[in-house]
C-alpha cells in the first residue's frame, strides 16, 4: 500500500492553499465501495404513490447510469409497524388521513403492493410489522413477497424497536428493553426462517447499538440474519428542535459523527453480515429548514464517502410523505437541491470506482478524496469546500494542489449554487458542470461542461469556493 502524505502549506480566510500527494495506489484506510452505496428508503404507506411519480424512475435511473448498478430500495419506516396485510385487498394500500400531508395511524396493504415492489430495478428490502405482534400476518406477507419479488434482498421485521413502549403489543405486558427486543427478534426470525429463509435484516435501531444484538441474539437466530441496519440522522427537527446547516455540512463534523458507526460495521462484518445505514437523512421529522438546501446536497457527498470509509456498505436515504418531505430528493413534479449531491458523488465514484480514500486529515473544512479502479490506479479526485456561505459578503476560496500526477491536461466538473442555502424549489440555480440541471420529472436538462486543468511538474492546482465541490478526472 502507498503511504499518504499531507502537507498543509497555508491557511487563510479568503484563500486556503493545500498541497496533497495523490497515492499511486489505494492507501491504508481506503475502503471498498458497493455499487449501490447510494440507495433510497421510501416510507411504507407512501411507496405506491412514489411508483406513480415519473421522477421516481428517472431519479433512480440517473444514479444507476452513473454507478452501473441500480440503487437499492428499502420500503419501510414508521408506518410499516402500523400496517396489516390483507390478501383480499384489491388496491396496493388502503388508509384514510385528515390531510394529504399526514401519515396514517393504521393501514392495510394487498398483494399488488408486492407487484409494485417487484418492478424496482435494484435490491429491495421490505419492512413488515412486528410491533403489533401478529406473527402470522407478517409471515403471510413475507411469503407473498418471497413468492413474487425476484429482487427481494431482505425482510425487516419492525422499525426502530428502540422506540417501542411497554404498552406496545409486542411487549405483551412484560415491559420493553434492548434485551427484550433481542429475544423478540430471535423468536420471530427462528420461527419464520423455515418458511422464508435466512433473509432477515436485524436491529433496525435508531439509538441502540447493533453490536449488542449480534452478541446476544444466539447462534440460531444469528444464522437467519442477512444484513444489519442502523438508522442515522445527524440532527433533529422534532418538537420544534433547531437545526444547523453549517454544522451539518462541516467536514470535520461529518468525520466525527460517522466514526461512531465504525465498531458496529466491523462487528457486523466479522459476523458475516453486511452493515447498512438502513434509513438516514439530514434530520429527523423531515429536517426543517436545512434539508431542502444545496448545503444538504454537499453534506450528502461527504457523508456518503465517510460512511464508506468506516465500513457502511450502503446508505438508504429516506423519503417520506409526498408533498410534506423537506429532506426528499424528489416529489410531485419537483426535484430538490440535495439530489444534486447524490448525483455528484455517484459521478465521482462512477461505474469503475472500487475503492475510495480520504486524502486530507479530516480536520479542515476542505475535504479531498480519491477513487481507485480495480487495477488500483487513481481515477478521479474530489474537492469539497465545506466552509459555509450564505450568499452575503465575500465568498472564500480554497486552492488545492495535487502532486504525484502524470502530465497532460485534465478535466474538472464543478457543482455549485449561489449559496449553501440555495433551494431549487425556490428557483435557485444549482448546476453541475455549469449548466447541467434536472427538470421537474428528474430528466436531465442542459449541458454539463468541464474545465481544463493543466498538470505541470507532476502537479495540478484547482480552486473551489466555499460551499462548492469539484471532481477532477485523471
Amino acid at each position: 500500500m502507498a503511504t499518504l502524505s499531507i502537507v498543509i502549506v497555508g491557511l487563510l480566510w479568503l484563500n486556503q492553499v493545500c498541497a496533497i500527494a495523490v497515492p499511486s495506489s489505494p492507501p491504508a484506510g481506503a475502503a471498498a465501495v458497493d455499487p449501490s452505496l447510494v440507495s433510497v428508503s421510501i416510507e411504507f404507506f407512501a411507496f405506491p404513490g412514489y411508483t406513480q411519480l415519473r421522477g421516481t424512475n428517472n431519479c433512480l435511473a440517473n444514479l444507476a447510469s452513473l454507478r452501473g448498478a441500480a440503487p437499492a430500495v428499502r420500503i419501510g419506516g414508521t408506518t410499516q409497524d402500523r400496517a396489516t396485510y390483507d390478501p383480499n385487498l384489491q388496491s396496493a394500500v388502503n388508509y384514510s388521513v385528515a390531510s394529504p400531508a399526514d401519515a396514517p395511524a393504521s393501514l392495510t396493504f394487498g398483494p399488488s403492493f408486492f407487484t409494485l415492489a417487484s418492478q424496482l430495478k435494484g435490491d429491495v428490502t421490505l419492512g413488515l410489522n412486528r410491533q403489533l405482534n401478529n406473527q402470522a400476518n407478517s409471515l403471510a406477507a413475507g411469503s407473498r413477497a418471497k413468492q413474487g419479488m425476484g429482487n427481494l434482498l431482505a425482510l425487516e421485521l419492525g422499525n426502530e424497536p428502540d422506540l417501542y413502549a411497554s404498552s406496545s403489543p409486542i411487549a405483551a405486558g412484560a415491559g420493553w428493553s434492548q434485551s427484550a427486543d433481542a429475544a423478540s427478534e430471535a423468536r420471530w426470525f427462528t420461527a419464520l426462517a423455515p418458511s422464508l429463509g435466512n433473509i432477515f435484516q436485524g436491529a433496525v435501531y435508531l439509538s441502540w447499538n447493533t453490536q449488542s444484538l449480534l452478541s446476544s441474539i444466539g447462534s440460531a437466530a444469528l444464522d437467519t440474519i442477512k444484513t444489519i441496519s442502523h438508522h442515522s440522522y445527524p440532527q433533529s427537527a422534532c418538537g420544534g428542535a433547531s437545526t444547523d446547516l453549517p454544522k451539518l455540512m462541516s467536514h470535520p463534523g461529518i468525520v466525527s459523527y460517522v466514526s461512531q458507526y465504525k465498531a458496529e460495521a466491523s462487528a457486523a462484518h466479522n459476523a458475516g453480515k453486511r452493515f447498512f445505514l438502513g434509513e438516514t437523512n439530514s434530520a429527523t421529522c423531515g429536517g426543517g429548514g436545512i434539508s431542502p438546501t444545496f448545503g444538504a446536497g454537499l453534506w450528502i457527498i461527504d457523508y456518503v464517502l465517510q460512511s464508506a470509509l468506516i465500513g457502511a456498505d450502503r446508505l438508504y436515504f429516506h423519503h417520506g410523505t409526498i408533498g410534506n418531505c423537506a429532506y426528499c430528493w424528489w416529489g410531485q413534479n419537483a426535484v430538490y437541491s440535495p439530489y444534486y449531491g447524490a448525483v455528484f458523488v455517484s459521478d465521482f465514484l462512477g461505474s469503475d470506482g472500487v475503492k475510495v480514500a480520504m486524502l486530507d486529515d479530516g480536520r479542515s473544512a476542505v475535504a479531498t478524496y480519491a477513487v481507485y479502479s480495480s487495477s488500483n490506479t487513481p481515477l478521479r479526485l474530489l474537492v469539497l469546500n465545506s466552509n459555509y456561505f450564505d450568499g452575503s459578503g465575500t465568498r472564500s476560496t480554497a486552492s488545492v494542489s495535487f502532486t504525484g500526477l502524470t502530465g497532460g491536461t485534465k478535466q474538472a466538473k464543478r457543482l455549485t449554487a449561489p449559496a449553501a442555502t440555495s433551494r431549487v424549489d425556490q428557483d435557485a440555480s444549482v448546476t453541475i458542470g455549469g449548466g447541467g440541471t434536472f427538470d421537474t420529472n428528474c430528466a436531465k436538462r442542459g449541458s454539463e461542461g468541464t474545465e481544463s486543468v493543466v498538470v505541470g511538474g507532476g502537479a495540478l492546482t484547482v480552486s473551489v469556493q466555499a460551499s462548492e465541490a469539484l471532481i477532477v478526472y485523471l
